[in-house]
């Protein structure tokens, strides 16, 4: 089965160049709209986008990043913040503990509030014609965003957005075979991944060896066996950063 929301849903592809034509302003109103109307666990609505115009401010999110294509003008950055400092203003306000939302259980709700809002803002996007990149990258330096945005306690930025025109139309990245990542009542058996992900892994290997951009030969199955734990974003004293600003205490 296939509809126009299916088919564009599975023609996404992440862009990294944007044109210097800007995203309008009707179109980033209807963007934002979207992003507020997105489903929101137990309605607490523990979501804050920032749409970042100052020039300086990007620079200090590009630098967290490390990735070229989020410094200069091109394109909306936006980042989405897993924010529970305005509820708790109002337990404040109200006399009562803010106990429970420095548990685990309520940042993980607000982390997912974040990523559908995103998401949605992806799709949204992609039905005007723009294209977006999201950036996780952004969590190689969170301390320096979090002062770059100056977010308060009970707040923490989860994931950059770039959206814009396109200037890029790159190609389409295999996915893994749906026997591995879907099943039915249980977890599937995965068994040997080395015979498993054979076809999977020759691929990607094309895949890289014929993309238009920073070719290269490689496979899936190597990517997992070295690049784990590398990138910035997955060395950064993430937990630490998450207690000092009063997430994820218990």
């Amino acid at each position: 089965m296939s509809n126009e929301t299916i088919a564009a849903q599975l023609a996404r592809r992440t862009i990294r160049s944007f044109t210097d034509e800007p995203v309008g302003q009707e179109a980033v109103e209807t963007l934002l709209t979207v992003a507020r109307h997105a489903p929101t666990s137990s309605y607490y609505q523990q979501t804050t986008v920032i749409r970042v115009l100052d020039p300086g401010v990007r620079e200090q999110v590009h630098l967290a990043s490390g990735q070229p294509y989020v410094g200069g003008t091109r394109g909306e950055l936006w980042v989405f913040v897993v924010d529970l400092h305005r509820n708790a203003v109002i337990r404040q306000q109200a006399g009562v503990d803010l106990e429970p939302l420095e548990r685990t259980a309520l940042f993980l709700e607000g982390v997912e509030d974040a990523l559908i809002a995103a998401q949605s803002v992806v799709d949204a996007a992609q039905s005007l014609g723009l294209g977006t990149v999201y950036l996780g990258s952004i969590g190689g330096d969170p301390r320096r965003v979090i002062r770059a945005l100056r977010l308060p306690r009970h707040t923490f930025p989860l994931v950059g957005l770039l959206i814009g025109h396109p200037a890029q139309d790159p190609q389409f990245k295999p996915r893994l075979p749906a026997a591995l990542t879907t099943a039915v009542d249980a977890y599937p058996e995965v068994g040997d991944l080395t015979g498993a992900l054979a076809d999977y892994d020759a691929a990607v290997t094309e895949y890289y060896d014929l993309r238009n951009s920073n070719a290269r030969i490689d496979s899936f199955t190597h990517q997992i066996a070295t690049k784990p734990g590398t990138g910035e974003a997955e060395q950064a004293p993430t937990l630490e950063v998450l207690h000092e600003q009063g997430l994820a205490l218990r």
